[in-house]
């Protein structure tokens, strides 16, 4: 029995998911041009209006860190987009008892969920450039998202997620 609590503990660890993040970018983009950024006036994130001055202190942060201005006019705006959705649970343990004799066979089965339904954030940015007014870079983020998290939690996971992001910005030249 304490083996499989052991088990089943360990599963539900490796279900939980982390921050995976995609991106994409315009190649003929040379970055060393940008040297400043604004945020778009009418942005609609998707996020509480708390979860967003996070985000963007985040940002903010983690841009300025990396050269980067905060501008009237500057050479970059940033958009960001969201959106939350229920995942299936995407892992099951079966546990199974049978027995046969004499040409006679039976079983029992039973199926656990592993790693429940949870709600999963998208979080978008979008890079575009303010002169040609046109997208440059962007990324999309996927993690976990617990709505009764606290606001130190809360913010702890944005800033964990804008690191993730940005760790590969600028994009490095092949």
């Amino acid at each position: 029995m304490r083996y499989l609590f052991s088990i089943l503990f360990i599963c539900s660890l490796l279900s939980c998911s982390g921050v995976r993040v995609n991106y994409d970018y315009d190649k003929a983009t040379n970055f060393s041009n940008y040297t400043s950024y604004n945020y778009f006036s009418d942005i609609e994130s998707g996020l509480s209006e708390l979860d967003e001055k996070r985000l963007m202190r985040a940002l903010d942060s983690t841009l300025q860190a990396k050269g980067y201005l905060l501008v009237e006019e500057p050479d970059f705006f940033i958009n960001i987009l969201s959106n939350e959705y229920r995942s299936a649970p995407n892992n099951a343990v079966g546990v199974g008892i049978g027995g046969t004799g004499r040409n006679v066979g039976g079983g029992i089965s039973v199926g656990l969920p592993l790693g429940n339904s949870g709600i999963q954030r998208q979080i978008q940015f979008d890079f575009v450039d303010a002169q040609k007014d046109a997208l440059f870079w962007q990324a999309s983020s996927e993690s976990g998202f617990r709505e009764n998290a606290s606001p130190s939690v809360r913010e702890e996971r944005l800033r964990a997620l804008v690191k993730k992001v940005f760790s590969k910005f600028p994009p490095e030249k092949r």
